[in-house]
This record gives structure tokens, sequence and C-alpha cells, in this order.
């Protein structure tokens, strides 16, 4: 999945629709930039970053709070992510 395919759920009257949206764009970006924390960790990235790698890992940390925030309100509520 891409974000654009997240387009059409994010205009949905159905919060559960909306929800999964917003999960999977959290999944998609986080994903990402996991990928680049490995790579950058491992001096393999193709470009230099403006930002520490402590703040990117900082970025990553509250996404995956976030995220699993997410897995349990839909867990609770019945939302099939």
């Amino acid at each position: 999945m891409e974000l654009k395919d997240t387009v059409d759920l994010m205009w949905s009257d159905d919060y559960k629709e909306r929800m999964c949206a917003e999960y999977w764009q959290l999944k998609i970006r986080y994903e990402k930039l996991h990928k680049m924390t490995i790579l950058f960790e491992a001096g393999k990235l193709d470009f230099k970053p403006s930002c520490s790698l402590e703040l990117l890992k900082k970025q990553e940390a509250a996404m995956l709070i976030y995220m699993n925030a997410l897995e349990v309100r839909a867990a609770i509520e019945g939302v099939d992510l």
C-alpha cells in the first residue's frame, strides 16, 4: 500500500475507514523512516540528513507509540486495520 491508496479512505464519512487511513499513512511513513535510520546507522545513505540520527530515532519511537495506540483502539472498537 502507498499513501495515494489511502486518499479515498480519508474522505469517508465512516470513522472506521478514516481510522484505517490514518493507521496506514502512519505505518507507511514509519516504515520509510525506519529504513532510513537503519541505512543512516550503517553508513549506507546516499544523502546526508540535515538532522541528527538521534532526532530521527526519537521521531521513530513516537510514531511507534502512536501506531500502538491506534492498534489498541482499533481492537477495542472492532476496526479491522
